[in-house]
C-alpha cells in the first residue's frame, strides 16, 4: 500500500514538474525573443523567500558561481502548486509593483508592443499544446494505437446505467444521430454530447432508451457506467492461479457456476465471492460439448482465470505517419476537453460535482510505472493546463491575453492599477476554485 501510494506521488509530481517548466518556458522564450528581462523562473513557489534551490543564493551557487551573476535567478521553491516566470515590468501573481513605479526602460515587458505582450502571454499556453502534440506523436510511433471497438461489443450496465434503461448485453448502436466508434468512450460521448436517445440492439430486438437529462451530473460520477460485458472464455490461467494445470484450456467457455448460468464474466464475481477459500462447480463448453469441472476459490474470492477481451483493434505507425494520427489526437483531446468545461459551466449537468485537485489527479495514474501510462496521462494534463489557461479569469494567461486584445482593439491600453486589482480578483476566483476541488476530492475519499 505505501509502495502504490509513493509511486503514485511520484508521477504526480513528475508530471506536474514537466508540464510547469514546459509552460514556463513558452513565457521565458518569448520573453528572450524580445528582448525583455526575466528576473527569476521558478518550478514551485518560493513563498516567504524559502528555496529548496537558487542559482544566487545556497549550496548551488557556490557550486557555481558563474550563474550568480546570469540575469535571471532559476530556483525551486517549497509549495508545489505551481510555478512562474516574473517578468519584468508585469503584473503577475508575484504581486511584485515596485518596479512599476520607477520610469519605463526598454527591457521591460510594459514598454513593448501589445503584439509582442500577447505572444509572451500566450507562450505558455502554445507550448502545452506542442508538448502535448509530440508526446502524442511520441506514443504513435512506438506503440501505436488501440482500442476495444464498440461494433460487435455488448456493455455491463452499472446500477445507476441499468437504472436508466440499459441491461447486460445491450449493443449500443447510436447515440441520437451518432455512431460510436471507441467502445471505451462511449461513456464520455453520452455525457459530451447530451445524448437524448440512444439505440440498442437488445437480443433480436432494436430498442431506443430515452435519456433523463437530470441525470447527466450522475453520469459523470458514474465510475463504470458502461463496463464491457466480455464472455467467460478463457484465454491463460496464470501459474499462481488455483486453477492452474486444471482441466480448462484456451477457448473454454465457463456456462455456469454452482449451478447458476454465467453468460458474462461479471456474472461469475459474486458467485466466486461467496465461496472464498473454497471450491465450487461449473460446466463449460469445449468443442460443442459440456464438461464438468471444479473450480478453486481463493481467499479473495477469484478464480484467477483471464478472460478473452474481444475487439480490441490496433493501428501502427511509422516514423512519417505517426505525426498526422499525433496531431488528429491532440485536436480531438482538446475538443473533448471544452465539451467537458462547457459541462462544468452548465450547473443543470451536475458535471462541476466531478472537478477534482491534485487528489483527483493522482487517482488516475496506474499503480505500477508503466511508460505509456505515464506518456499518456502527461499529454492530456498538458492540453488540460492549456486549455484552462485560456479562460478569461484575470490571474490566468487567458486574462493577460484578453486584456491584451481590449488594447489592440481600442487602442487604450488598462492602467497598472486595474491590472492590478483584476491580478487580485482572479486569485481570489482561483483560490476558491482549488478550495472547492479539493473538497470534492474529499468528498469522493469519505465516500
Amino acid at each position: 500500500m505505501t509502495s502504490t501510494i509513493l509511486i503514485k506521488v511520484f508521477q504526480v509530481i513528475l508530471a506536474l514538474s514537466i508540464l510547469i517548466v514546459f509552460h514556463e518556458l513558452g513565457h521565458f522564450s518569448f520573453a528572450k525573443l524580445f528582448k525583455i528581462r526575466v528576473d527569476k523562473f521558478f518550478l514551485f513557489f518560493d513563498v516567504g523567500g524559502v528555496k529548496l534551490l537558487s542559482t544566487k543564493s545556497g549550496w548551488f551557487s557556490r557550486i557555481f558561481p558563474s550563474l550568480k551573476s546570469k540575469e535571471t535567478e532559476y530556483g525551486i521553491g517549497w509549495l508545489p502548486l505551481g510555478g512562474y516566470c516574473k517578468i519584468c515590468g508585469m503584473v503577475d501573481e508575484s504581486m511584485d509593483t515596485e518596479s512599476l513605479k520607477e520610469p519605463p526602460k526598454e527591457w521591460e515587458f510594459r514598454t513593448k508592443p501589445a503584439w509582442q505582450r500577447l505572444l509572451v502571454m500566450a507562450g505558455g499556453v502554445l507550448f502545452n499544446f506542442i508538448l502535448a502534440i509530440f508526446v502524442y506523436i511520441l506514443i504513435m510511433g512506438i506503440w501505436g494505437e488501440s482500442y476495444i471497438s464498440n461494433e460487435g461489443n455488448a456493455i455491463y450496465p452499472s446500477e445507476l446505467a441499468y437504472e436508466m434503461g440499459f441491461r447486460s448485453g445491450d449493443r449500443i448502436i447510436r447515440m441520437d444521430d451518432y455512431t460510436p466508434e471507441n467502445f471505451g468512450m462511449l461513456q464520455a460521448d453520452l455525457a459530451r454530447r447530451s445524448v437524448r436517445k440512444v439505440t440498442v440492439l437488445r437480443g433480436a430486438d432494436t430498442l431506443d432508451i430515452y435519456i433523463d437529462q437530470s441525470m447527466m451530473g450522475q453520469v459523470l460520477q458514474d465510475p463504470d457506467l458502461f463496463g464491457l460485458a466480455v464472455p467467460f472464455v478463457v484465454d491463460t490461467i496464470p501459474p499462481q492461479s488455483p486453477n492452474y494445470g486444471g482441466d480448462l484450456r484456451k477457448g473454454d467457455r465457463i456456462v455456469s457456476v454452482d449451478g447458476k448460468p454465467i453468460e458474462f464474466l461479471q456474472d461469475s464475481r459474486k458467485i466466486l465471492s461467496e465461496h472464498k477459500g473454497q471450491s465450487v462447480e461449473a460446466t463449460f463448453t469445449r468443442d460443442g460439448d459440456t464438461l464438468a469441472t471444479t473450480l478453486k476459490v481463493d481467499t479473495l474470492g477469484a478464480a484467477m482465470i483471464y478472460a478473452q477481451v474481444p475487439g480490441i483493434k490496433t493501428m501502427t505507425y511509422d516514423a512519417f505517419s505517426a505525426i498526422p494520427a499525433g496531431l488528429k489526437l491532440t485536436a480531438s483531446t482538446i475538443g473533448g476537453y471544452l465539451d467537458d468545461l462547457r459541462m462544468v459551466a452548465t450547473p443543470s449537468t451536475g458535471a462541476y460535482k466531478s472537478v477534482g485537485s491534485f487528489i483527483a489527479i493522482g487517482q488516475v495514474f496506474p499503480n505500477r510505472w508503466n511508460w505509456y501510462s505515464f506518456l499518456y496521462i502527461l499529454a492530456l494534463l498538458s492540453i488540460m493546463l492549456g486549455v484552462m489557461n485560456l479562460l478569461p479569469i484575470p490571474g490566468l494567461d487567458g486574462g493577460h491575453i484578453l486584456f491584451t486584445l481590449y488594447e489592440i482593439v481600442t487602442r487604450r491600453k488598462p492602467s497598472d492599477q486595474f491590472l492590478i486589482v483584476a491580478q487580485m480578483i482572479g486569485m481570489m476566483l482561483l483560490l476558491a476554485l482549488m478550495v472547492f476541488a479539493c473538497g470534492n476530492d474529499i468528498t469522493r475519499l469519505m465516500k
